[in-house]
This record gives structure tokens, C-alpha cells and sequence, in this order.
């Protein structure tokens, strides 16, 4: 668990009677090579969509929740709203999400909506409160900037042959984050994951 927030009413986006929340994701070490060896690995599409369905989907079975996912819209659940409810994740610098001890690298892959109130995750502290901030300066063409997102930028960048460090080992900017460094996501996976996004 990634972290979650306690839901004090019926919210537009969330199942009636709601009270807790809980946003689900990858931990690592051990997800990716436990991912590949799952049968969703098999060559067709969206692979870790359907992981992320068949084993959230089975979890909230077992609980009696709802999940819910950050794929299959629109319309789109509102995860990165969600998220900041949780005292366990932030805006970052560059306004990508950035998590307690996941930094730069956080994923959602699903959601569990609860009709109980469970005991949360305490709030933490934000990191880039303390941090220099490398993620300002770490993209090349100037993509990720406190200014937001220039998508097309980013995609001329990564056709270009300097761009190749970002497809092989992942996101300069995401790689960047002391948090983010300090987190054992392996090269493939964010290469694995710059793949599906620069296609």
C-alpha cells in the first residue's frame, strides 16, 4: 500500500458509502521479476494492466471492497488527486508525483475502496522540503520544468540518439530524485515502461 485517506462522505468518483481509500502499487525489490513470471506475461498487450486487474480485482473480492484503476477511460479515476490526500505523496518540483520513499519512480495501479474505516499510514514529511531539487535541471530538452510538461519535446527528444540513456535505464528527471535513487526499481522495468510511453 502506497498510502490512503479516510473518506468522511459520499464522493463524486467513489462508491457510495466509501470510508476508506487505499491506493495500491508496486514495491520493489522483488515486483518486476515477480511480474514477469505471472501469466499476464505472455506477449499480448497491456500485461501489467491486466496483472494490476486480475490481483486487485481478486483483493477486493476477498475484502469485500471496490477496485478501481488509473487505466481503462475515460473517464479517469482521479488518482493523482487522490494521492495527494494521503500525507504520503506530493506535487514535486517538476509536478510529477512524488512518494515518501518511492520518489520520483511512485506508480498506482489500482485502488481499494472500503465501506470501513481502516487504520491509515501516518502522514511523512515531504522530501522536497529538504532536497536541492536535481529534477529542475535533469531533463536535456528541457521537458520537465517547474513550468509543467512539454510532451512534444519530450518525444523528439527520446527519438534522438541522445535520448537512448532515458529509454534504457528510465527518465533522467525521475532518476534525479535522491529519493528515487535510494529506490531498487531495476533499469528494465523503467526501460520496460519508457517503451510503452515512447512508442
Amino acid at each position: 500500500m502506497l498510502g490512503g485517506f479516510a473518506v468522511t462522505g459520499d464522493e463524486d468518483g467513489l462508491p457510495k458509502g466509501t470510508r476508506s481509500l487505499l491506493l495500491l502499487g508496486p514495491a520493489e525489490p522483488g515486483f518486476w521479476d515477480h511480474l514477469q513470471s505471472q501469466p499476464e506475461w505472455d506477449g499480448a498487450p497491456d500485461p501489467v494492466d491486466r496483472w494490476s486487474r486480475r490481483v486487485i480485482g481478486r483483493l477486493a473480492c476477498d475484502l469485500g471492497a471496490k477496485a478501481l484503476f488509473p487505466f481503462g477511460g475515460p473517464p479517469y479515476h482521479p488518482f493523482y488527486a487522490w494521492a495527494l490526500r494521503t500525507g504520503l505523496v506530493w506535487e514535486s518540483p517538476v509536478r510529477l508525483l512524488v512518494h515518501a520513499r518511492q520518489g520520483l519512480m511512485v506508480s498506482f495501479r489500482g485502488a481499494l475502496a472500503l465501506k470501513e474505516a481502516v487504520p491509515l499510514p501516518p502522514p511523512a514529511p515531504r522530501p522536497c522540503d529538504t532536497c536541492p531539487a536535481p529534477c529542475l535541471t535533469a531533463c536535456p530538452p528541457r521537458a520537465l520544468t517547474g513550468a509543467g510538461y512539454d510532451l512534444p519535446a519530450c518525444h523528439a527528444y527520446l527519438d534522438q540518439p541522445q535520448g537512448q540513456d532515458c529509454m534504457t535505464g528510465g527518465c533522467l528527471v525521475r532518476r534525479a530524485c535522491p529519493v528515487s535513487a535510494a529506490y531498487a526499481r531495476l533499469p528494465e522495468q523503467s526501460a520496460y515502461h519508457m517503451r510503452q510511453f515512447h512508442r
